[in-house]
């Protein structure tokens, strides 16, 4: 049997699990399995790793993104650029191998989404963590400017108390990477001046769980283009299986 799963610290909103039975049935796999695995800390998973002799790989998210790195044997040149791991692939001599698939899926979405971009297109990118380093290695080989926001005040770009109307207005592309508005949390949303969003905008949040966040229900009433991360989702998880299966 070979065991597939994902880590994170909540776990409720996950649809990998679904996705990866889904996908096994599909290709009639009987001897392939997808778990949860909740950890309350990253300092868990060497306990997990060791229970778990027929783990053939893992996908990573909230928070351990980057808290897993001292834990893997070596880092693909995917996750050394973006500085974040998704996916662990476990090879046949035992050693774990991070690897961030996100950046591809994301991008892939993106340029779906978002195809005439011009010279002068501008972006925002909410949140500073694991995906949001994904978000940024992509906006920058597509040749879009970006501020990263953040609730520290310390933070290397901007704090949402400087999201002025005039400075959203001027921002075509926002990208939430935060979990705000995940399952079961779904009356949050990132503290913008939403009034000043029109049909010029497009809102991608990489929250896919509920379908329509209130981040994207909020620019959607302003008449702006959205789209959530569910595609991102199956895009980055058809590249993960292609790294356990290579």
């Amino acid at each position: 049997m070979r065991e597939f799963g994902l880590i994170g610290k909540s776990l409720s909103h996950s649809f990998s699990q679904t996705y990866f039975t889904q996908k096994f049935q599909n290709l009639e796999l009987t001897d392939c399995s997808y778990e949860l695995f909740e950890l309350a800390d990253i300092t868990e998973l060497p306990a997990l790793l060791a229970s778990r002799p027929n783990l053939a790989g893992l996908n990573v998210t909230i928070p351990y993104k980057e808290q897993v790195w001292p834990y893997l044997s070596d880092v693909a040149p995917s996750a050394a650029r973006v500085g974040a791991v998704n996916v662990i692939e476990v090879t046949a001599d035992g050693q774990y191998i991070g690897h961030n698939t996100d950046y591809t899926g994301f991008r892939e979405s993106l340029e779906r989404f978002y195809p005439d971009r011009g010279e002068d297109v501008a972006a925002l990118v909410l949140g500073t963590g694991g995906a949001s380093k994904a978000v940024e290695v992509a906006l920058r080989d597509l040749g879009i400017r970006y501020w990263v926001v953040s609730r520290n005040p310390l933070s290397k770009g901007l704090t949402y108390d400087d999201l002025t109307p005039a400075l959203v207005a001027a921002h075509a592309l926002i990208i939430n990477a935060t979990p705000l508005g995940t399952y079961p949390r779904i009356e949050e949303f990132p503290p913008l001046p939403y009034e000043v969003l029109s049909p010029q905008h497009y809102l991608y949040d990489l929250v896919y769980n509920p379908r329509e966040t209130r981040f994207l229900q909020k620019g959607a009433e302003m008449g702006a283009h959205t789209t959530n991360g569910f595609e991102m989702l199956c895009l980055q998880a058809e590249a993960a299986w292609r790294i356990w299966n290579k």
